[in-house]
């Protein structure tokens, strides 16, 4: 039962707010650990550039495939276990990808892959239960949970891509991985107090004399139970597979031209975001000549203004039309390969703006789905389709950069690609935040 210790003014709960926060640490962290080092992992593994692209590549593949299969079992279990098996996953690959098994059996990147397959699976788990928490624990202040949450994804990003490489330097590549571990065990023993098991959540009900029926605040709420919001869970499902008897009343999302294009506009999205943070280290060593201990501090500017970029969007669209609003998004996207190709001298200028825009981008890309699918369940189908297309492109991004790259000798034809996508985006973008159009039914 929730104490005043526990709430912070407006009734959250704020020991399950840190635990949410520190779950968030752990979602984009470990693979953004890996860039800034990705050349010596590279070099030890004998992999070339377009397998070491797999390591980033992997997890994005398993956001895109494993989704259904995970949002089924989170219908079937508890938040509170969903979590933990979460943040052990992400601990068990974290580790698994940076122990050295050549002398045990298999090639000599195997536990490598193998550790980044996991991780993978723990953050896919992660990604799907921490909203199905705000939603239900944090009622009334899902909005401000939720730029939390997002906001401490790119604080791990931040500190994992600047301090990785300066660790390696001193304890070497896989000890520098290996440490972002305790992020999880942090997170996993704050997350295991601050949850009770089911039982205890019960028989605290019970001896505050609550019925198992009657309300409870936010703090009270049991996440060691299954979801009991039936509706909850069955959104989590619905979301991703589509599948409802009632939906044939209503025009499916996939019928909808509407559809595919967001899937565009967010494969593109997507794809140029995995590709440069897979690689950025690497392109500013190469083209605007940074030392290889300072580039992953570099790139740390990429995903730290990310934080502003989720932020910014719903506060410009008070004055702005969505359309403007993008096209000043599309402008600060673009500037990032703009900028290496012709002034890579400036890159602070274009990592810092790109930054911005690439979370403001991801933003307004929800936001349309949000505007244009005004159904609950059409908004959730529309949500996943687009993530899971969008992710699946955004897989072999890494992968098709790092192979440019060999074949070219040089950082700055991945690059040009990227700003080829990034305009191709633009111009859907620009369609799609017009005037508005007939909703679907």
């Amino acid at each position: 039962m929730a104490t005043p210790a526990r709430a912070f003014r407006g009734g959250i709960d704020g020991v399950l707010l840190v635990a949410v926060l520190l779950v968030a640490v752990n979602l984009r962290a470990p693979l953004t650990a890996l860039p800034p080092v990705v050349s010596d992992v590279a070099a030890d593994l004998h992999l070339t550039a377009a397998a070491a692209g797999l390591l980033t590549g992997i997890p994005v593949l398993c956001f895109a495939l494993a989704t259904p299969a995970v949002a089924g079992i989170l219908g079937r279990s508890s938040l509170r276990t969903a979590i933990g098996v979460a943040l052990l996953l992400v601990l068990a690959g974290t580790l698994l990808r940076s122990a050295d098994l050549s002398g045990v059996a298999g090639p000599v990147a195997a536990g490598t892959f193998a550790g980044t397959v996991l991780l993978g699976l723990g953050i896919t788990t992660a990604n799907l239960a921490v909203p199905m928490i705000a939603q239900r624990d944090f009622p009334g202040h899902v909005g401000t949970v939720t730029g939390l949450y997002t906001a401490a994804i790119n604080v791990g990003t931040v500190a994992t891509t600047a301090l990785t490489a300066p660790l390696a330097d001193a304890v070497g590549w896989r000890w520098a991985l290996a440490s972002w571990g305790v992020l999880a065990v942090v997170a996993l023993v704050w997350w295991l107090r601050a949850v009770p098991r089911e039982a205890a959540g019960r028989a605290a009900r019970a001896r505050a004399g609550s019925p198992s029926g009657t309300t409870t605040s936010p703090g009270e709420r049991d996440l060691g139970a299954p979801a009991e919001d039936p509706a909850l869970a069955t959104a989590a499902a619905e979301g991703v597979t589509g599948t409802d008897p009632t939906a044939a009343r209503e025009r499916h999302v996939l019928a909808t031209p509407f559809t595919w294009w967001l899937c565009a506009m967010f494969a593109l999205q997507s794809s140029s975001f995995y590709a440069l943070t897979a690689w950025l280290p690497l392109i500013l060593e190469d083209l605007a000549g940074i030392p290889r201990s300072a580039s992953g501090g570099a790139a740390s500017l990429f995903q730290g203004f990310a934080i502003l970029g989720g932020l910014a969007v719903p506060l410009a669209t008070r004055r702005l039309s969505m359309r403007t609003t993008f096209v000043v998004v599309a402008v600060l996207w673009l500037a990032l390969p703009v900028g290496l190709l012709v002034a890579p001298g400036a890159w602070v200028v274009w990592a810092s703006a790109a930054g911005v825009a690439q979370a403001a981008n991801f933003v307004v890309i929800f936001t349309l789905v949000a505007q244009r699918f005004p159904t609950v369940r059409q908004g959730r189908q529309a949500s996943a389709t687009v993530q899971s297309v969008g992710y699946c492109f955004a897989a072999a991004a890494p992968t098709a950069a790092g192979a440019l790259q060999t074949a070219t000798g040089t950082w700055t034809t991945p690059v040009a690609v990227v700003l080829g996508g990034l305009l191709a985006m633009t111009a859907i973008g620009a369609v799609l935040t017009g005037a508005p159009r007939p909703r679907a039914s």
